[in-house]
C-alpha cells in the first residue's frame, strides 16, 4: 500500500463494541461541598520541617476554602509489620479515601524520600475491594532540603503519584536550607519559596475543584470494563454449573 493512501476500514476486530466508549464532553453536577485535602509529612522530628511546611500550606488551604486533614506518621508501623486492622494504618487509609486532593512533603534524606514518607505511601492499596483509595485524585508534591536545592523527592513522589493514579498538577516546591526559612513561631518567613508555596496550593485547588466531579469519568478504562465483564461473566457461569 501506498504510505500516502488512508486505510478505509474502520472495522476494529479486537474491540469489544458495547464496552468501547467514545469521549465526549461531560455534564456533571459540581459539589458544593469544600474540597477535602489531606496532607502527607516524612519526617518524626520534634521540630520537623516537612510538617511545619505542611501546616503552612494547611493555612493557606483553608483560607482558599478547603477543609485539611494532617496526618501524623507518629507510631505507624512499617509496611507488613502489623496488620492492617492497626489503628493508625485505617486511619491512614480513611483520610486517603476522605480526601479529594492530597499534598506530599518530605525531607530529602541521601538523595531520596525518607522512609517515613514512603512508609504511608506503602500502607495504602490500590484497590480495596472494588475501591481504588487514590485513584483520580489530585497531588501537589513538596520537599524541603538541608543543604541546597534539589528535586529528587519530588521527582520520585511523582513516580509513586502516577503508580497511584493520581492527577499530579505540574507545579512544585522544593526549599533549600529549609532551616533558614520558618522563624522562632515555626512560621514560614517572606520570600521566593513562600511565593511558591502559596502559588503551588492555588493550583491545587483549581485542578482539585475542576476534576474532582469528573474522576470517575476520567478514569474509566476500557480495559477495566472489558475485565469486569469478564468476572461477572464467570461468575454468572459458575452459579449456573
Amino acid at each position: 500500500m501506498n504510505s500516502n493512501e488512508k486505510i478505509s476500514d474502520d472495522n476494529l476486530p479486537n474491540i469489544v463494541e458495547e464496552l468501547f466508549h467514545i469521549p465526549t464532553h461531560q455534564t456533571v453536577t459540581e459539589s458544593t461541598h469544600k474540597p477535602r485535602i489531606l496532607l502527607l509529612y516524612g519526617s518524626t522530628r520534634q521540630r520537623s520541617f516537612s510538617r511545619l511546611m505542611v501546616e503552612e500550606a494547611e493555612r493557606l488551604l483553608q483560607r482558599m476554602g478547603a477543609e485539611t486533614r494532617i496526618f501524623n506518621p507518629s507510631g505507624l508501623p512499617l509496611p507488613d509489620d502489623a496488620d492492617v486492622s492497626h489503628p493508625k494504618v485505617q486511619e491512614l487509609r480513611d483520610l486517603v479515601q476522605w480526601s479529594e486532593g492530597q499534598v506530599w512533603c518530605s525531607p530529602e534524606r541521601h538523595g531520596a524520600m525518607s522512609a517515613v514518607f514512603k512508609a504511608q505511601i506503602d500502607w495504602i492499596p490500590l484497590s480495596l475491594g472494588a475501591v481504588r483509595p487514590s485513584q483520580g485524585k489530585t497531588l501537589a508534591v513538596m520537599q524541603v532540603c538541608g543543604g541546597s536545592q534539589s528535586f529528587n523527592a519530588v521527582n520520585q513522589m511523582r513516580v509513586l503519584g502516577r503508580w497511584m493514579r493520581m492527577f499530579t498538577i505540574p507545579n512544585q516546591s522544593s526549599v533549600a536550607k529549609a532551616f533558614q526559612e520558618f522563624d522562632e513561631h515555626d512560621r514560614m518567613k517572606p520570600s521566593s519559596y513562600y511565593e511558591r508555596l502559596v502559588d503551588v496550593m492555588e493550583e491545587l485547588m483549581k485542578f482539585t475543584l475542576l476534576l474532582r466531579n469528573r474522576s470517575d469519568y476520567l478514569v474509566d478504562r476500557y480495559s477495566e470494563r472489558v475485565e469486569s465483564a469478564e468476572e461477572l461473566s464467570k461468575r454468572v457461569n459458575q452459579s449456573t454449573i
